[in-house]
């Protein structure tokens, strides 16, 4: 019996670092479908078992519009620059701002 509840977690290890693996490195579609079976799968799931919360954060996911390329707000390194910074050609920074390394 032991055997067999052993095999059983190792396998289910390895299932999810499979799955694990193919969300992380394929492609971006795949992930969406996959989130959105999961979600409808979820939701046929009896009532009683509670995860109608989950059903509908994984269709939330499989929706959600693509993220920038460090999961943000899709504006990384685009900064608008200042009518300061714009205006003249140098930054100055005080030196009272500057730290000393020790």
């Amino acid at each position: 019996m032991n055997a067999l509840i052993s095999n059983f977690l190792v396998g289910l290890a390895l299932l999810a670092s499979i799955g694990y693996a193919a969300i992380s490195l394929g492609p971006k579609g795949f992930r969406k479908w996959l989130l959105a079976a999961c979600g409808k799968a979820l939701a046929a799931a009896p009532v009683f078992l509670g995860l109608s919360r989950l059903a509908s954060k994984l269709a939330a996911a499989a929706d959600a519009k693509a993220h920038g390329a460090c999961g943000g707000c899709d504006s990384c390194g685009v900064q608008q620059p200042t009518a300061q910074s714009a205006s003249s050609g140098e930054i100055k920074v005080p030196i009272a701002k500057i730290g000393r390394r020790s």
